[in-house]
């Protein structure tokens, strides 16, 4: 069994803020009162998340009362909508670190930092923790042993690495940094310098300098200028410049940054740009002009030539961003780049590389709870964004990596998911865009971590790569060093060759060739000299070295025959793509102009249908008038018989009162006069 120091972890630390703001320390205790030492808007977003991790979302209707503080509490929780409780747990600790950084010691009281009793060969219990704007991992350190000092993998006095592809840890000396994380890091003359960070949510604005040549750590007595002390900062970037200068871009800050103001009374916060002058050891804040970003942290700062590109990051509200700058160094102007194509999401803590000083890559990030594995190139010639197909072993989604380039060989190094750190170190070719990993380690190592810093140097006349600090589950301040070799930096090259997709690679096969024998020569002069020196009898390893670099050329050649044979074949096959292309064109057009007539005879026959409707309409109105004059007809024709019937009755009468020669031939008797009787 063993004792293992560790940090206090979720959730037992977000109950620890709890109680030390002013609320219960539990889950079942009820808020008592946020303290009156926070700003209004602090104290409802800490109320607001502190129900939303204790509670869940607010399900409970609207006061319906006047009261001004039950309404902004209200509208405070209501706001946060579905967010997770863990998610919760971290904005308020993060919130309370920003408001009151020295809130964890001042709580010690009432804070103890357990002893974990591990297992030393049992598996590590992994425990989620929500930090940095995504989703991290309380990873148990019991698996990682003191084999990194391993005397095998260094030699005598200050360990020359005479292993590739492998991290180990330099037997540094003097007084070693505080711990911490998000913090910036550049060489300059072989010196590694470490700025800033943040170490149990407290930012620190320390100067620390690791000499390569013998790795030992300083801290670099700083000046006071004119400006006083610089401020305290995390999640800023460190750009070396000029050779004997630091540039300090961005991060966030304890103190309000510089602000800038138009005549609408407009304030907006900015990023700054501090130089620290390594001859005068004094820091200064650069004036630039331009329309300058917001201020933020968790960006991406490359330098190109003399030109700084800024992308993405985190601003002061916590809110995630996806737009690009440009600093010019020169005239210290801003600019900011109206592009073309569709951009990457939102996101901060991701990984930026140039390639052949025109292509910016970006790569993973993360965005509150979520990580990304994506990869997103941007064309500083076109200003277009794209997103090209990666290949080979693509990593897992990561956000909090730290990365460097050798070449066109893009290393990256930790992160973490939403369940652990990340334990492979991985390479990317960035003109095949294939990826492979380098080597892996244990998990609970230092090197799976969030927020460590990785710069190149050089030691012995070869590349390394130097890791410093991170958050794993507690804060570190190791080094570690890894030296790459030729297999590792080639090993994407050739697998991206293998690939049918990528045919320009292909095509390029025969300078690809040369440029591998270039560099397998120039790797075999530097096993040379390395064998010389650690073994007199050195003769059968250099025929050796020879007999292997011999199979590998005739491997290499015999790949690029298959390649070119494989080549052939596409090109065969894209010729007859073409060819039935053509005829699927050809018979498009005939049915297309079949359909316009068919369309045309269609649009005739609807017109004629028109008109005979319009017929059949007048037709049925005419039959209709019709049917009435017959009617019509028929009542006249019934008048004039009965008129005709009436005048002859009338006729009758008049002529019916004498009788006479004209009533005897009518057969009418005569009627007789009453005085004749």
């Amino acid at each position: 069994m063993a004792r293992v120091s560790s940090g206090l972890a979720y959730p037992d630390r977000f109950y620890a803020a709890a109680d030390y703001a002013g609320f219960g320390g539990s889950p079942n205790s009820s808020a008592k009162g946020v303290s009156s030492k926070f700003s209004n808007d602090a104290a409802l977003l800490l109320y607001a998340l502190y129900q939303q991790a204790t509670v869940g979302p607010c399900n409970i209707p609207k006061p319906r009362g006047w009261s001004p503080v039950e309404q902004s509490k209200w509208t405070s929780w209501s706001g946060l909508g579905n967010m997770a409780s863990t998610e919760a747990m971290r904005l308020f600790v993060k919130i309370l670190e920003e408001e009151d950084p020295g809130w964890y010691s001042r709580a010690s009281h009432f804070v103890s930092e357990p002893m974990v009793d591990v297992e030393m060969h049992h598996n590590p219990k992994v425990e989620p923790v929500a930090e940095n704007g995504h989703t991290k991992s309380t990873l148990a350190e019991n698996d990682y042993l003191s084999e990194t000092q391993d005397k095998d993998v260094l030699s005598e006095g200050l360990g020359v690495v005479n292993i590739y592809d492998q991290w180990v840890a330099p037997p540094v000396s003097g007084t070693l940094p505080k711990a911490r994380y998000e913090h910036g890091a550049a060489v300059i003359d072989d010196k590694m310098y470490v700025f800033g960070g943040n170490h149990n949510g407290r930012y620190l604005n320390d100067l620390q300098v690791l000499d390569l040549r013998n790795w030992t750590w300083a801290k670099v007595n700083i000046q006071l200028g004119n400006e006083g002390p610089i401020t305290s900062c995390a999640g800023h970037s460190l750009i070396p410049w000029g050779g004997n200068k630091l540039l300090s871009v961005a991060g966030h800050a304890k103190d309000p940054p510089e602000t800038l103001q138009d005549n609408s009374q407009c304030l907006a916060f900015i990023i700054t740009v501090k130089e620290f002058d390594l001859q005068t050891c004094t820091w200064s804040t650069l004036k630039t002009c331009g329309k300058p970003p917001v201020s933020r942290g968790g960006q991406s700062v490359t330098l190109v030539g003399s030109i700084l590109v800024i992308f993405g990051g985190q601003d002061a509200k916590r809110s995630h961003l996806n737009d690009l700058h440009i600093l010019d160094l020169e005239s210290m102007t801003w600019d900011e780049m109206d592009t073309l194509g569709v951009p990457p999401s939102p996101r901060s803590d991701h990984a930026a590389a140039v390639h052949a000083e025109r292509y910016l890559l970006i790569f993973g990030g993360g965005s509150h709870a979520t990580c990304f594995n994506d990869l997103h190139v941007f064309d500083l010639q076109t200003m277009e964004w794209s997103r090209p197909i990666q290949q080979g072993e693509i990593p897992s989604p990561r956000a909090g990596h730290a990365s460097v380039t050798i070449g066109e060989n893009w290393f990256i190094v930790g992160g973490g998911d939403n369940k652990s750190g990340v334990s492979e170190t991985v390479v990317l070719n960035m003109s095949t865009l294939v990826w492979s990993v380098v080597t892996s380690v244990q998990r609970g190592a230092p090197l799976a971590s969030e927020g460590s810093s990785l710069v190149l140097s050089s030691f012995s006349g070869e590349d390394i790569l130097v890791s410093f600090g991170g958050y794993n589950g507690r804060y570190n301040n190791e080094v570690n060093i890894l030296k790459p070799s030729h297999k590792s930096t080639l090993q994407s090259k050739l697998m991206g060759t293998s690939v049918p997709d990528s045919i320009a690679a292909v095509q390029n096969a025969t300078n690809a060739t040369r440029d591998v024998e270039s560099e397998l020569e120039t790797d075999q002069e530097g096993k040379i000299r390395e064998i010389i020196m650690d073994n007199a009898d050195s003769e059968p390893m250099i025929k050796k070295v020879g007999e292997t670099h011999d199979h590998l050329l005739t491997t290499l050649k015999a790949e690029k025959e298959e390649l070119e044979l494989s080549l052939n074949k596409e090109k065969m096959q894209t010729l007859d793509l073409k060819q039935e292309l053509m005829e699927a064109e050809t018979r498009n057009t005939d049915l297309y102009k079949e359909l316009q007539s068919v369309r045309g005879q269609l649009a005739a026959e609807q017109s004629r249908c028109f008109k005979l409707e319009v017929d059949v309409a007048e037709f049925r109105q005419k039959l209709q008038m019709l049917d009435t004059l017959q009617k019509e007809l028929e009542l006249l024709r019934r008048q004039k018989a009965a008129s005709e019937q009436a005048a002859l009755n009338a006729k009758q009468r008049q002529n019916g009162g004498g009788g006479g020669v004209w009533g005897w031939l009518a057969g009418t008797p005569p009627t007789q006069n009453v005085n004749d009787s």
